[in-house]
């Protein structure tokens, strides 16, 4: 499928962005927690996009230091604190390569001050070690460093990973990501299969917060940027508050791991109906840090 042109508002006269161009949701935002957590969970430098005309990276694998290539959407949304963050995702066309892909959905922690205090990603993998590649991960880092301790999963895993779970999904199949405050301890990340209904817990994140943050989703593809093409389609984006009322972002901001930080330049995310699509192999069509509408 061809992608759709975007309603693309662009960010400024330059695709360069510094962090402090991101979109926030909190009154003097905690800045630093969210570019420090980028920078652990991905390569230095790599939350930038270069300028146009830059050397292009479309076969082969990424040479980042963690071996990946990765685009986010960063949500503007108002600034209210959050209670929970939602994310529908289906898979549409699933990677036929052994090769590692996670798509998450992110948020912040903070304070009562709205001081950051690390960040957590929830989101299927697709994994070689796990059976028919199928895993869940719920993890996430302090905002000084080091991961997040927590809940063990009851889903087991392959591999003894305690962020990571067996879940075998289906290609074509809708499932609801969620962020929540656990009644328990900490922080629950739980996935809803929205073709049967049933929801299921990854574990929670032991961290003392009072409510979520700078929310986005994004990609982390291991595979060479000339695999066969995979895309991911993202629905009902959006937050709840104290009250448990719906707070949907205002727009979203593209961005994409430069090539000079080892990144594929042929990824790209577009609009498409009511959806916004991230794929693998395929032109960009729209570039880093371009504000776009949220589908209607």
């Amino acid at each position: 499928r061809s992608p759709s042109p975007p309603d693309q508002l662009p960010v400024g006269p330059s695709s360069q962005a510094s962090p402090e161009t991101m979109p926030t949701i909190c009154k003097d935002p905690p800045m630093g927690s969210i570019e420090r957590f980028l920078r652990q969970r991905f390569s230095p430098r790599q939350i930038l996009t270069p300028a146009s005309g830059a050397p292009e990276r479309t076969v082969g694998p990424p040479t980042s230091s963690n071996g990946a290539s990765s685009f986010h959407l960063f949500w503007t949304i108002p600034p209210v604190p959050l209670s929970e963050v939602r994310a529908t995702i289906t898979i549409t066309e699933a990677p036929r390569t052994p090769h590692l892909y996670f798509w998450a959905l992110q948020a912040s922690f903070a304070d009562s001050s709205d001081r950051g205090l690390g960040a957590g990603h929830l989101g299927l993998q697709h994994h070689p070690d796990y059976d028919r590649g199928g895993a869940l991960n719920w993890g996430g880092y302090h905002d000084g460093g080091g991961e997040l301790s927590g809940s063990t999963s009851l889903l087991g895993s392959a591999v003894g990973n305690p962020n990571t779970s067996n879940f075998v999904w289906v290609p074509g199949r809708a499932y609801r990501y969620r962020i929540h405050r656990s009644p328990e301890r900490g922080w629950r990340g739980s996935i809803t299969d929205l073709g049967s209904g049933e929801e299921t817990m990854a574990r929670d994140l032991w961290i003392e917060a009072d409510h979520l943050s700078h929310p986005m989703v994004w990609s982390e593809v291991f595979a060479p940027c000339d695999a066969p093409a995979v895309e991911v389609v993202w629905t009902d984006l959006h937050g709840l508050d104290r009250e448990n009322r719906r707070i949907d972002p205002v727009d979203f901001v593209t961005n994409y791991q430069r090539v000079a930080d080892g990144g594929c330049s042929n990824t790209s995310i577009h609009v498409d109906g009511t959806a916004l699509i991230q794929r693998t192999s395929t032109a960009r069509t729209t570039p880093s840090q371009t504000r776009i509408r949220p589908p209607s």
